[in-house]
């Protein structure tokens, strides 16, 4: 009975509606599942009232997506309140940003030459938070390239590419502490891939895990055994939580992911415990 805590619904990035992930995660036998999306606790509702009497446990988490030296620096958070105000304000912000965000990257490629539209990028995240997987999607509707992958390139909305926009976005610490001051515990998700392909710097890691981190996604799919290996033993040395996840999008990756990666039951309640 396995523990998937990173999953994602079209309120952010993923395929499925929240309903569709509950009745996979019913489907695939797992015991617990978290929402994670990016900056967006939408789905949480809905996923919470399908899995009610079904055996499965929904966690309500979000995915920040932080900054730090130009790189990607994902905080999962989990158990925070919804109705904390300093937390309800920056998610608010992060989605408006994203808006913004894809706007003007639909722009610079329509200056490129690549015949996509904001209009476009909307609808394909059906009302959820707008990122860059919507605008690659585009992309490939329109004939630029071939996969969702291609789009993320120098050339086009890769990190530093010729229509990629920088974001708002918060520093790793002060994520971990507002979700700390929103009664929440956090975690950093995939920690191997950072910028340019190489991992979150320890050195930040620490700093984090001082600020309040609780736990470190050891087991990802994008992570091979002996990086596992190396972040198990991290958490163990830092004497934080060994999380495992998914990181499922529903189908936007082959194959639907949904409990390929799990965390351990013992692992799952040092987590729980570290609620606020």
């Amino acid at each position: 009975m396995g523990i998937d805590l990173h999953t994602h619904t079209r309120h952010s990035d993923g395929t499925f509606e929240p309903r569709e992930s509950v009745a996979l995660a019913i489907e695939r036998g797992l015991r617990v599942l978290a929402i994670t999306d990016h900056d967006s606790t939408a789905g949480i509702p809905e996923a919470q009232a399908t899995a009610a009497g079904s055996g499965l446990e929904v966690v309500p988490g979000v995915e920040f997506s932080a900054e730090y030296e130009g790189g990607s620096v994902h905080v999962l958070g989990y158990w925070t309140d919804p109705e904390h105000e300093e937390f309800r304000e920056e998610l608010l912000r992060l989605r408006e940003d994203r808006v913004r965000r894809g706007e003007r990257m639909v722009e610079l490629l329509r200056a490129l030459g690549y015949p996509i539209t904001a209009e476009r990028v909307r609808e394909i995240a059906a009302g959820g938070s707008v990122g860059r997987p919507h605008v690659a999607q585009a992309l490939v509707e329109a004939g630029a390239v071939p996969t969702i992958g291609d789009a993320f390139s120098q050339e086009l909305i890769g990190t530093g590419g010729r229509a990629y926009v920088a974001k708002h976005a918060l520093h790793p610490v002060e994520a971990v502490r507002l979700i700390r001051r929103a009664g929440g515990v956090a975690v950093l998700a995939h920690p191997a891939h950072w910028r340019d392909g190489i991992p979150v710097p320890d050195a930040l890691i620490e700093e984090m895990v001082e600020a309040g981190m609780d736990g470190i996604e050891c087991a990802h799919p994008d992570h091979p055994p002996a990086v596992e290996a190396r972040y198990r033993e991290m958490a163990t040395r830092l004497g934080l939580a060994a999380t495992g996840s998914s990181d499922c999008h529903g189908t936007r990756y082959d194959p639907i992911r949904m409990g390929c990666r799990t965390t351990d039951p013992e692992e799952f309640e040092k987590l729980r415990a570290r609620r606020r």
